[in-house]
């Protein structure tokens, strides 16, 4: 009969942040009222100075054809004297001090780097554990065990509820952060509005390692792989990172920019002790230490680490196996650095000095050739020593000047030299087993493992580059980010990614307990991460400051820690694993071995007198061989092992003295585990410089509609005449697309229209014929161009939908990088069909991006096809049936299938302030909750976590604030909203 277990049910538990605040922000909800703020009391561009301003016009000294190109670059300098002469005799003077130029940069110098600062808005708020206590009560349920409603989401913000809607004026409880939308305005945002100017720790940025498009960009969360050069992997871009195109306005020139500009702005948030580390491959290393040493200094250059790649690409030449992290402090002098010690192996040792071994009898043996050569041939019970370590060092030390009897010997240190420690510490290293007995003086016996671990240095050669289980094309590798961020901050630091990807960085921060803020323009990119940060599971490491992390440092050191109170304070850090740092130094100075070696010496004494007499020697300790005699009589040889026995033991009780009183190193890479725990991710929000599409269901006031059909709305919001233009020629060129390609409207002609809110009247064709094919029926299409930053409102459309029937055009295009919550109830008026093309945040820094016409930069999004009722007990019950998507060429719905959704959400009581996820499932992702549903088999059964996976929620009760929201994603990233009332 199997035993029971004695085990209870695991924990879940997170990790916060308590002692750590943040700035409140709006929500997508309240977006209204924080543009009416923000009229009031604007927020200024945030202003960077160059690092070599030019006067305006000026132009550096150079042939331009050869940019990109090492330059002199201007510098103050003291001439010596033999350069001061060679000047007079009018020879010339070479001066090494050079700065990177590219076509362009003279221009950008001629001004500080401007950065607008928009507000961000909070799209979700999630928290892991709630999903997971979902299930668990579910569970429960069907084991009719009564399990009370925890909310973990009731004091999410910790803010006065008065307080809600005066933004960026009050701190309030943190939460991590992923954030969609360009890095430059991000970090600029940060700064300017959040002040965390000077509150990053660490900043991991992974750009482009080159300036090609296919290998960086990944268009589905359903394909990890990108083929270069497919025109098939770049037609659908609904919202791509400037970074991951081929749409460089002027090549490599504009790649520069761009890395320059996120420089300087990281360069902005990092504290004084923080670090910049720089992922890049061989390719353009050498340019980026050049713009790294023009924005942060050559003289904060910490180091370039080289990594080598899992695997590479086969060459003609020699394979690069290789990519680089460059690493440069905010200030030097300041930096934080925790060194990452990983154990050492025996294939480092160098075996022409660590030429014999000891086992634990005391025995030696030689190590032989073939053991060198293979050190994993050497037995376990081996431990290879050095004997030929000095016990003197040069210089005259005055009372070190001594004879010093030891082993038998005497010896005398030399002229000029001293012994390297004091008397009663040289006694005690002969008490320790540490002094071996040379030809003309001692020497220092030391074991391999006397410092078990080592730093970790540049050269990181384990195999580490390249990510295990990819979901994201260019998804970095998770043991290189953990050496780089354990190295370089402590827990409950802040570490930022202005290259999110599939939130590696998020993921190892998020394990380690620091704070994380983590961004992207890539929509798929922000799909995968948060879909991976939701069903992590993490380690339940014991934190110092708690009581449990009181037990564990008491039972790992040995030593009685103080009755203090405790505050799970993850700034603390973790009950680390340590390693002792066994030195000469820390061996002389162990009172410790004096009261062993008196203790054993009643012991050892007798025996080695009998053993003596019996023999008729007179061997001191340090003569008694190891092995007896064959020709000894048997109470001769039963002394000599009782001897031996006991010595052995007073080296075992000395040896664990020397280990606990050794320097310890803290091995910040190995924090002890609390098995008897899972831990998810803690509490984060998902947020974006313009606010999500919201769908209500429910009718919205019909004032300003009324107005705006008469003609009398007044735009108060028309965007500025260069950005209208600039949008009008990109829509030329790129036309209005959607998830298929063929959906796509392209233009023939278009002109600027003389209207309040018509800006142009683009000109297509239409697909009239048998089969989609294309005829000669021209259509007029209405283009309205919302606000460079704020929204386009109901208002706005339906006031535009009227001057366009006036004009009779066929349809009507609002472009638009973010629609308020009741425009997207409109979809035609009259005959009108209203199609809302949402604008690639791209365009807003159309002055680096070529106008190609490739890129999806106008898009139409559809609705999702809901339906939800009651059950027998009065719950609620959601089903999601698609998406109901425009056609561009025909402005007629069209439902798309459930296999075009990756994830959607619910928030199952809605109250029109936060969209919470109460309620997650994957109908896309691959089992992302695998790691969870084997650690919490016991506490969630296999029904509640199939639930995940499908189309139909699991029921929950009727939601007190009469509404419940979903969120619908698809496997581009877009996404939408719906509020339902019940």
């Amino acid at each position: 009969m199997a035993r029971k277990s004695n085990k209870g049910p695991k924990q879940v538990e997170t990790l916060t942040h308590g002692a750590a605040t943040r700035r409140n922000i709006p929500t997508a909800e309240l977006q209204s009222t924080a543009e009416r703020m923000e009229e009031q009391n604007p927020f200024e561009p945030v202003v960077y100075e160059r690092t070599y301003p030019l006067p305006k016009g000026e132009k550096r000294d150079r042939d331009e054809d050869l940019d990109p190109q090492i330059i002199w670059k201007g510098t103050s300098i003291r001439l010596t004297r033999d350069q001061i002469a060679a000047l007079k005799a009018g020879e010339k003077v070479e001066l090494g001090d050079a700065q990177l130029v590219w076509r362009g940069k003279d221009n950008q110098d001629w001004s500080d780097l401007v950065v607008h600062a928009p507000p961000l808005y909070i799209q979700e708020k999630i928290h892991p554990k709630a999903i997971i206590e979902d299930l668990k009560k579910q569970t429960k349920e069907r084991r009719d065990e009564e399990e009370g409603t925890l909310d973990l989401f009731g004091d999410f913000n910790g803010i006065d509820p008065t307080a809600k809607t005066e933004f960026y004026q009050h701190d309030q409880h943190w939460q991590n952060r992923m954030i969609l939308g360009d890095s430059l305005q991000v970090m600029a945002s940060l700064a300017e509005r959040e002040n965390l100017r000077g509150k990053v720790q660490c900043i991991y940025f992974d750009p482009p390692y080159g300036i090609s498009f296919g290998s960086n960009w990944q268009v589905s969360t359903r394909k990890a792989k990108v083929d270069d050069g497919k025109i098939l992997e770049i037609t659908r871009e609904p919202e791509q990172v400037k970074a991951f195109r081929d749409t460089w306005k002027d090549g490599v020139h504009t790649y520069f920019t761009y890395i320059r500009d996120r420089l300087t702005s990281s360069r902005d948030l990092l504290s004084p002790s923080g670090c910049m580390i720089v992922q890049i491959g061989d390719e353009n290393v050498h340019y980026l230490r050049s713009l790294l040493d023009e924005v942060f200094g050559a003289e904060n250059f910490v180091c370039q680490i080289t990594v080598k790649k899992t695997h590479h690409q086969e060459s003609k030449h020699v394979p690069s196996v290789a990519d680089y992290l460059l690493i440069y402090a905010r200030e030097k002098g300041r930096l934080k650095y925790r060194p990452i010690r990983p154990e050492k192996s025996l294939e480092g040792i160098d075996f022409s000095k660590f030429n014999k071994a000891i086992d634990g009898d005391l025995r030696l043996h030689p190590i032989p050739m073939e053991w060198r050569d293979n050190p994993e041939l050497i037995p376990d019970e081996l431990t290879p020593i050095r004997t030929d370590i000095t016990l003197t060092q040069d210089g005259d030390s005055g009372n070190s000047q001594v004879e010093w009897h030891a082993l038998g010997g005497k010896y005398f240190p030399g002229a000029g030299r001293h012994w390297r420690t004091h008397e009663d510490g040289r006694r005690r290293l002969v008490m320790a087993g540490r002094v071996s007995q040379g030809k003309k003086r001692p020497f220092y016996i030391e074991p391999w493992n006397d410092k078990p671990s080592a730093p970790i240095n540049n050269i990181w050669v384990k195999s580490l580059a390249g990510a295990q289980h990819k979901v994201y094309v260019v998804q970095t590798n998770t043991r290189v980010v953990e050496n780089a961020i354990l190295s370089f901050s402590d827990p409950g630091d802040l570490v930022l990614d202005p290259t999110c990807g599939s939130g590696t960085t998020a993921t190892v921060a998020e394990q380690w307990g620091r704070r994380w803020i983590t961004i992207d323009t890539s929509r798929v990119a922000l799909a995968l991460a948060r879909t991976r940060l939701m069903s992590a599971r993490y380690p339940y490491y014991y934190l110092s400051d708690s009581f449990d992390g009181r037990e564990k440092e008491q039972s790992v050191t040995g030593v009685l820690q103080p009755e203090t109170p405790k505050r799970n304070d993850i700034r603390q850090g973790f009950v680390y694993e340590r390693a002792p740092h066994i030195t000469l130094k820390s061996i002389a100075n162990n009172a410790e071995i004096d009261v062993i070696w008196e203790k054993w010496q009643q012991v050892l004494e007798p025996l080695r007198e009998k053993l003596n007499a019996t023999l008729n020697k007179n061997w001191e300790e340090w003569e008694i061989p190891r092995e007896a005699g064959a020709d000894w009589p048997d109470n001769a040889k039963k002394l000599h092992v009782e001897w031996w026995d006991s010595r052995i033991k007073r080296q075992q009780e000395i040896d664990k003295s020397i280990a606990q009183k050794a320097d310890i190193e803290y091995l910040y890479d190995r924090p002890y585990e609390d098995s008897s725990k899972v831990r998810v991710a803690g509490p984060f929000t998902v947020e974006s410089l313009s606010p999500h599409r919201v769908i209500p269901t429910d009718e919205g006031e019909l004032t300003d509609d009324i107005n705006a059909l008469k003609g009398n709305h007044p735009r108060t919001d028309a965007p500025a005449q260069d950005f209208a233009t600039m949008v009008l020629e990109n829509l030329k060129s790129a036309g209005v697309h959607q998830s298929d390609k063929g959906d796509r409207i392209t233009f023939t002609a278009m002109e600027g229209w003389p209207g309040d809110y018509i800006a142009a009247q683009g000109t297509y064709e239409q697909a009239t014929g048998e089969g989609g094919q294309q005829t000669s029926a021209p259509k007029k299409a209405a283009i309205f161009i919302g606000p460079e930053f704020g929204s386009i409102t109901r208002s706005d459309i339906m006031a535009a939908a009227r001057e366009a029937n006036d004009a009779r055009f066929d349809v009507l295009i609002a472009c638009g990088f973010n629609f308020d919550a009741h425009s997207s109830e409109v979809n035609k008026l009259g005959p009108l069909p209203i199609l809302k093309a949402k604008m690639n945040p791209d365009l807003h820094m159309a002055d680096d991006l070529k106008n190609t016409g490739k890129g999806n930069l106008f898009v139409v999004f559809g609705e999702p096809d809901i339906e939800w009722k009651f059950d027998d007990d009065g719950h609620v019950i959601v089903e999601v049936l698609g998406i109901d998507v425009f056609d561009p060429k025909t402005g007629e719905v069209r439902a798309s299938g459930k296999d075009d959704i990756a994830a959607w959400f619910i928030d199952t009581d809605y109250n029109e302030e936060s969209f919470f996820v109460r309620h997650a499932y994957f109908m896309g992702a691959n089992d992302p909750y695998k790691a969870l549903k084997t650690s919490l088999k016991a506490e969630i059964d296999q029904e509640a976590w199939e639930t995940l996976y499908r189309d139909t929620s699991r029921p929950f009760a009727r939601p007190s604030t009469g509404r419940f929201a979903v969120k619908v994603i698809n496997h581009f990233g877009d996404e939408v909203m719906k509020v339902f009332g019940v």
